[in-house]
């Protein structure tokens, strides 16, 4: 199938929930590891309402029913459509439901993406997703820096330091960072509590393992985002042959679809990594969830591991929405922890 899935599994039961993944902090709060993000309940390149819209509201009342308590959000995503779908859906909201914003950008009247990190453009963000959302305060607002290719490697304390004058006002709980290099997460945390970090890694696309790593030892959430769109989770289409080939001998010896294993890789490669992946069916996210009941041997886990190194990169290259590769630079400042 197109989108890495089969229909079911064959040893799955109707009682798979978000609970199967396991709990990580983010923040003060902790959450299941499996979440749901909702980029993909918008109309075509993310502008406009989604094709079913009773079909969207159905994914978000779903996840929820099924033990997920972490949802990512953007007011880009329409712009304001994810939001109003998730206040129709889920408001008043249950207790433990934790939402996750990320402002940074405004979207552009031709469907584009600027850069929106002025105080006063993260404050009419802010309120934006306060409005559209039915909330009083974003439980996490997410600083995403700017660009659709590899990190850029400038300075993202001023707006950093905007956006924790709001949380010091109230309107935020916590904060993130997102589409950062290492040497920028240092920054972050050198500058304002940090909740967590969000960046693309995969299977295929891991030049944030160092990254991960030194956050699973302060205690810190890392959340993998998706593909270069964001619009399916695991990008397939990116693997070389023998990346998929390799991806598919253990998803056939497991009995799972390949985005499965993807899935249970990322839960089983550190466990303060949380996973967002995104649906437009009821079917297809009860399968993506399913992921948390997959269980990788040592076998499974060596073979996926050097799934990295086969058959080098599509034709064009990886894309490159990693964190960037190198040692982590260590925090400075009074917020260097958790």
């Amino acid at each position: 199938m197109s989108d890495g899935l089969r229909p079911t599994l064959a040893w799955r039961d109707m009682t798979t929930t978000a609970t199967r993944s396991g709990r990580v902090p983010l923040g003060d709060r902790t959450v299941h590891r499996l979440g749901f993000g909702g980029m993909k309940l918008t109309g075509p390149r993310v502008t406009g309402p989604p094709a079913d819209r009773g079909a969207a509201l159905a994914v978000l009342r779903r996840a929820v029913e099924l033990g997920v308590d972490h949802v990512d959000t953007s007011g880009l995503y329409g712009p304001h459509v994810v939001n109003d779908l998730i206040r129709e859906a889920l408001h008043p909201y249950p207790d433990g439901l934790v939402i996750v914003t990320r402002v940074g950008a405004r979207r552009t009247p031709d469907g584009g993406w600027d850069e929106a990190l002025t105080p006063g453009e993260l404050r009419r963000s802010v309120e934006e997703d306060l409005e559209h959302l039915g909330l009083d305060a974003l439980p996490v607002a997410n600083l995403r820096m700017p660009g659709l290719g590899e990190p850029g490697e400038r300075s993202l304390g001023e707006p950093l330091e905007a956006l924790d004058r709001l949380r010091q006002e109230g309107l935020v709980r916590q904060l993130g960072v997102s589409h950062v290099t290492g040497r920028q997460v240092a920054e972050a945390r050198g500058t304002a509590p940090l909740a967590c970090v969000q960046n693309h890694y995969n299977l295929i696309h891991r030049t944030d393992d160092a990254l991960v790593d030194d956050l699973a030892r302060d205690g810190i959430a890392y959340t993998a985002l998706e593909g270069v769109s964001y619009t399916s989770f695991f990008p397939m289409g990116e693997m070389g042959p023998a990346q998929a080939a390799a991806l598919d001998a253990v998803a056939r010896r497991l009995g799972a679809a390949p985005v499965q294993v993807a899935i249970a890789w990322l839960l089983a490669r550190s466990p303060n990594v949380l996973v967002i992946p995104s649906a437009t069916s009821v079917a297809q996210l009860e399968d993506l969830l399913a992921a948390g009941e997959v269980t990788l041997g040592p076998r499974d886990t060596e073979e996926l591991d050097r799934v990295v190194t086969l058959g080098g990169p599509p034709p064009g290259g990886p894309p490159a929405w990693g964190g960037g590769s190198g040692p982590v630079p260590q925090p400075r400042g009074r917020h260097g922890g958790p």
